[in-house]
């Protein structure tokens, strides 16, 4: 691109050095620069970009954008420097990709809980209706079926925008984004043109990073903000009326308001709810008419999130009828109260779930169908917050038997964070271990026939952050080989 178009967008800066007449890439990572690219220095929690320009330089970089004025030789790169990194970064790759997310349906999806499922049913529900579609979020990027990994929940910048220039290289029309609250603080997602938002939830998370709730409802809230006030292109809000919540996000913005839920009378109401050990009935009063609704998906919450799936598809366009008849086929998400398909004479199930909410809706939704007794296993990440973890524990006491231990340690010994959540127990049933492996292969070793037993907080991750390596782990692999041992199938 020519470069001088390119930092056109940038109303204040200073240049140093001669401009090349253009830029083939962007980078963040001074590791991956090639001739002819842009640099961008940013600062992370750890890492400072700046420190690297000479790196960039050396790979081929001809422009680095930095904050401060670097001691760099202009006979190779120019220099221009900016007020902020992060939003000239914004403006910068928007530019250079021209504008992606205005060529495409952009749903962005936000909450505690729920955010995976509910972009992953958005995303199939497009699929199945034959229309292209792409996917980013927990599990990574899917481009209409073609998957690459990614590190956050919500990408910084620089990636989501090559994302979504990836898309329309692609003829994909729909992008699915699941958006973390850390992600809208940062600024990962400035510059996205949203067309439908959606929210799930809050609860008790992230304080470690947000400190309050009303911070954290707050960072969530940016997201509505982001629709922006041109009332003249249709945009929608699509939120939990169920929530308390729901009346501060629906004034966040100007756009029009579609509500679910099942206590409140919502757009999309769910009521007589049937539950089922492999499916869910319920009746949908909908703005097109009544409908019964059949899913694979099980329990109270994914109620909430097929409403919530719905209810966004029928803001870009997609019939009630049609969204019925498609959900009927929609398989669960993978780790997310997903049953494992295993000849053994207990029920097993993977889930997610790490906050105190998710963790009673798990075990409730399985409490019809319980023979036996409920083993219910979950952990939680070390150097977070330290706040939930006896609320966690206080909601997993309503299984009958719980062994409380790690996701991801991380820096913090086993004792510390499994400690702080025995603190909450309610009853004197359960076990403290600090090694997930020990921890689910003693979850198989004290099961009976008639047992269910969930696994809680990794879902479908398969690795384990220790200290700062990721490490192959399964909850899956490792309870289905116990079990084959446990009851010689």
């Amino acid at each position: 691109m020519n470069t001088y178009e390119l930092l056109s967008c940038l109303k204040v800066k200073k240049v140093f050095g001669e401009l090349p007449k253009k830029i083939d890439h962007v980078y963040l990572d001074s590791r991956k620069v090639e001739s002819n690219s842009m640099f961008i220095c940013t600062r992370g929690f750890t890492v400072d970009g700046h420190d690297y320009a000479h790196n960039a330089i050396d790979n081929g970089a001809t422009l680095i954008i930095a904050e401060k004025q670097l001691d760099i030789d202009l006979s190779k790169a120019a220099l221009v420097v900016v007020k902020d990194s992060f939003k000239a970064m914004a403006q910068l790759v928007n530019r250079f990709y021209d504008y992606p997310s205005t060529k495409l349906n952009v749903f962005g999806v936000t909450g505690t809980n729920g955010k995976t499922t509910v972009t992953n049913l958005i995303h199939s529900i497009l699929r199945k209706d034959g229309q292209k579609s792409g996917l980013s979020g927990t599990i990574g990027f899917d481009l209409d079926g073609d998957q690459f990994p990614s590190e956050n929940t919500t990408c910084d910048n620089l990636t989501t925008q090559a994302m979504l220039h990836k898309a329309n290289e692609r003829d994909i029309n729909n992008m699915v984004l699941e958006v973390s609250s850390h992600g809208l603080v940062q600024g990962r997602l400035w510059g996205v043109d949203f067309d439908v938002v959606t929210f799930t939830n809050l609860s008790h998370d992230h304080l470690d990073f947000h400190e309050t709730m009303e911070h954290y409802g707050y960072a969530k809230g940016l997201l509505f903000s982001q629709l922006g006030e041109n009332l003249s292109k249709p945009k929608y809000l699509v939120l939990n009326q169920d929530d308390e919540w729901y009346e501060r996000y629906s004034n966040m913005s100007g756009h029009e308001v579609i509500s679910y839920g099942m206590e409140n009378n919502a757009d999309f109401k769910a009521e007589n709810i049937q539950y089922h050990q492999d499916l869910t009935l319920f009746t949908l009063h909908s703005p097109e008419g009544t409908y019964e609704v059949e899913t694979q998906l099980l329990g109270k919450f994914n109620v909430y999130n097929i409403l919530a799936a719905m209810a966004s598809l029928f803001a870009n366009g997609m019939t009630v009828e049609r969204l019925v008849e498609i959900v009927k086929d929609v398989a669960p998400v993978n780790g997310r109260m997903e049953k494992v398909d295993f000849d053994a004479p207990i029920s097993m199930y993977i889930d997610y779930a790490h906050t105190a909410d998710a963790i009673e809706k798990a075990i409730q939704s399985v409490l019809p169908f319980k023979k036996n007794k409920i083993i219910f296993l979950v952990g939680t990440g070390g150097n977070r917050d330290k706040t939930k973890r006896p609320i966690m524990a206080e909601k997993a006491s309503i299984a009958d038997y719980v062994i409380l231990t790690t996701d991801d340690p991380r820096y913090e010994s086993y004792d510390s964070i499994v400690n702080d959540l025995g603190k909450g127990m309610q009853h004197s049933n359960f076990a403290l271990i600090g090694d997930r492996e020990e921890a689910v292969k003693h979850a198989i070793d004290v099961s009976e026939p008639g047992d269910i037993i969930i696994f809680a907080g990794k879902g479908h991750e398969d690795y384990q952050i220790i200290e700062n390596t990721k490490y192959p782990h399964s909850d899956k692999e490792i309870a289905c080989k116990r079990c084959t041992e446990k009851y010689s199938l």
